[in-house]
This record gives structure tokens, C-alpha cells and sequence, in this order.
């Protein structure tokens, strides 16, 4: 063993953290972590398509969100610069997805000519 006195708390702390470092990189270690934790959590996200529809015009819209409500309300109070001349507007359809892949595969299909069909009959 070392025989070595610490000086500060500061100290003490620093040695924990590099004999931790240090232990984490040996072979067969999987992780640093505490007995019982898995590791950083993803924040998890909701993506969802949704389609709108002009009250007082013949205009529909999709698009793609992560927060429906902040968006819905960004349409209807004219901040978004493609949809401002047609406020207000109503949700007609709303679909959620894991994953953002999905959600733009969804969205790309309801914005092709079959899509638009298809929410013309909502």
C-alpha cells in the first residue's frame, strides 16, 4: 500500500475519481455505474403527424412534431410562414410514432397525392 496523507476533501475526491477511471478501463469491466443502474436514460420522445384544415379556406396541411399543442397554436397564431394566409385552422388527424423515421415516412405519404385524397375524405 501507499503511504500517503490527504490533504482536502478536494483531494480525497480527485483520487476517488481517477482510481475510478482507472478501474472502469480494465478488461471486462462493462460500466462505472452503481450496482442496479443501467446507464444515461434517451429522453423519449413522441413524434406525431398530424394534418390540419383551413376553416376559412380549401387548404390542408401535414406536418411533423414532437409537442402537437405548440404547434397547433404556432399555425393558428400566423407564425409559420407557409400556413399564415390560411388561419385558423382545425386538427383533422393526428398519429403518434416512436421513432422520427417513422413519423416522416407517415408525413411524406399523407403530403403525396394518394395522401391528399385520403384526408380530403376526413
Amino acid at each position: 500500500m501507499h503511504d500517503f496523507k490527504i490533504k482536502s476533501q478536494n483531494e480525497k475526491e480527485l483520487m476517488i475519481f481517477n482510481f475510478s477511471f482507472y478501474i472502469c478501463r480494465l478488461p471486462g469491466w462493462r460500466t462505472c455505474l452503481p450496482a442496479g443502474r443501467i446507464g444515461r436514460r434517451k429522453k423519449f420522445f413522441m413524434f406525431f403527424v398530424y394534418a390540419i384544415k383551413s376553416i376559412s379556406r380549401n387548404y390542408i396541411y401535414v406536418g411533423l412534431t414532437n409537442d402537437i399543442e405548440r404547434r397547433l397554436a404556432e399555425h393558428n397564431k400566423k407564425e409559420n410562414r407557409s400556413t399564415k394566409a390560411y388561419a385558423p385552422f382545425e386538427l383533422i388527424l393526428k398519429e403518434s410514432f416512436e421513432k422520427r423515421v417513422e413519423a416522416r415516412e407517415r408525413e411524406k405519404y399523407l403530403k403525396s397525392g394518394i395522401g391528399k385524397e385520403f384526408l380530403k375524405s376526413l
